[in-house]
């Protein structure tokens, strides 16, 4: 799932892949915004066939948060 994610944040948002880890702060470190966060949201919604609650969007401060996330709902 981080490499699918990692990839995403690539692509999308051109985030250098070196920049990535699990570690990584998705504001801090990544310079993601509101609203790019909010576009990530729905492109992870629809990649991965996902709902994403706005309340668990709050939490999500890593790459590692989201990677997590997506886990537990992909199973």
């Amino acid at each position: 799932m981080y490499e699918k994610f990692a990839d995403l944040l690539v692509e999308e948002l051109q985030i250098d892949r070196n920049d990535i880890t699990m570690e990584a702060e998705l504001s801090n470190d990544l310079g993601i915004n509101s609203i790019e966060l909010a576009d990530l949201v729905m492109l992870c919604e629809d990649k991965f066939g996902i709902e994403i609650n706005d309340e668990d969007i709050r939490k999500f401060t890593t790459v590692g948060d989201v990677v997590t996330y997506l886990e537990t709902l992909n199973g």
